[in-house]
């Protein structure tokens, strides 16, 4: 039998991988590297595909004027999102992207306020298709930090075609029956808890000027509290009002107790490289990266090799899928306002939306967020913490993404 030599072929992803092949006696190839330099007859290239995003979430909020429809993303889709329309439906089509089961679920469950479409083409992309009926114009963006994809809808008239009915169990009738008087309308003021981090023997992070994360905090807070209090139909606790330590327990407690429909918590940030700057805010999830774990594990009070396994699986205990998505609603409203009022006083340095297990976010029921305003390792930040303008600047553009936020359910509750 002739023999037949039979040397690897090197190959990486991503590479121009050069390969010569040439018979053998009795017709065995053999397939080796190209090292020298003859003229190769075959070249292989094997080109890497880009990874695929995955639609981690889709969820619906329906505001005064518009529906906003976001999908949360893994990572950015590439290429770009394009639109299509028909003569009844608008599309958007997502190139490489993935679409679990669960997030088809979710689109499609009675609770979703709105008549949507997630399926995938034949060129394998993912289409959102909307009925344009009932809807008077709409405009789409793609955002990062996190990535998502959001889509605003703006209706024609109230109860648009494109938006559900509540469902009805009652079969249809014939009989009319005449018509009774609506119950009487309960209005329910809006409870806002302010939670002031860190107090008494535990002063949070310290900068380099000896200022203090729970003085700077407490002031914040109360000139939070105090706009947030001028509000009709809002009120406003705080988990301290003093120099005081409150256990983090006890500060959801205090929360749930109090029945609240959201829960604020005011942080400020430390690093050890003085050059990090900027403002970021959380809500309950897993750490979206190992920073985001090590915030949380400071603001928890325990060290990270403890907090890390049990704190990264957290989330399989069922927390309240909604909890999740109204928080992540609220911190992206609030960042927005926050951010845009600053930027016209001051260089913000935007880090965006985080996710991470902070203790009072995870054992709060109402919607939570947690902002960390600056950093005090910073020099520059610094001083403008110690700042009594900054620090009411901070406070009012709090305010405005919690007006933002809260306005749709004031007018909903009523």
């Amino acid at each position: 039998m002739p023999s037949t030599r039979m040397i690897p072929l090197y190959s990486c992803i991503g590479m121009l991988v050069l390969s010569t092949s040439f018979p053998l006696p009795g017709g065995a190839t053999d397939t080796r590297p190209f090292l020298g330099d003859e003229t190769p007859p075959l070249i292989h290239l094997i080109a890497q595909s880009p990874p695929s995003t995955s639609i981690r979430n889709i969820r619906a909020h329906r505001h005064k004027q518009y529906t906003r429809v976001v999908l949360d993303l893994n990572r950015p889709v590439h290429p770009a999102p394009q639109e299509h329309q028909t003569a009844t439906t608008f599309q958007l089509e997502l190139p490489n992207t993935q679409l679990p089961k669960s997030t088809v679920a979710k689109s499609t469950a009675d609770s979703f306020p709105l008549q949507l479409d997630l399926s995938r083409n034949s060129s394998g992309s993912i289409l959102l298709t909307i009925p344009i009926d009932g809807w008077k114009h709409y405009k789409w963006y793609v955002l990062k930090n996190p990535a998502r994809v959001v889509l605003d809808l703006y209706p024609i008239a109230e109860g648009a075609a494109g938006i559900k009915a509540p469902p009805s169990n009652t079969p249809a009738s014939p009989v009319v029956a005449p018509p009774t008087p609506p119950p009487p309308v309960i209005k329910k003021d809006l409870v806002i808890v302010i939670d002031p981090g860190h107090g008494g023997k535990d002063p949070g992070a310290l900068g380099r000027k000896g200022t203090r994360e729970k003085d700077v905090v407490l002031t914040i807070a109360n000139h939070l509290r105090d706009l947030l209090a001028k509000e009709k139909s809002t009120k406003v606790f705080m988990t301290r009002e003093t120099d005081v330590f409150i256990e983090l327990e006890d500060r959801a407690k205090f929360a749930n107790t109090h029945k609240a429909d959201l829960f604020v918590s005011i942080h400020i940030n430390s690093h050890p490289q003085a050059s990090v700057k900027g403002m970021e805010l959380y809500h309950f999830g897993e750490a979206s990266d190992p920073r985001a774990l090590a915030v949380a594990a400071r603001e928890n009070g325990t060290p990270l090799e403890k907090n890390a396994a049990p704190w990264q699986f957290i989330l399989a205990d069922k927390l309240n899928d909604k909890k999740i998505d109204d928080s992540r609603e609220l911190a992206w409203t609030t960042k927005n306002s926050l951010v845009k009022f600053l930027d016209a006083f001051y260089k913000i340095k935007d880090h965006g939306i985080k996710t991470a297990p902070f203790f009072v976010l995870r054992m709060t029921t109402m919607p939570a967020i947690l902002a960390e305003i600056a950093f005090i390792s910073n020099p520059t930040e610094e001083k403008l913490l110690q700042s009594s303008t900054y620090q009411k600047r901070v406070a009012e553009g709090i305010f405005k993404g919690l007006q933002s936020y809260i306005t749709p359910l004031q007018t909903a509750s009523r």
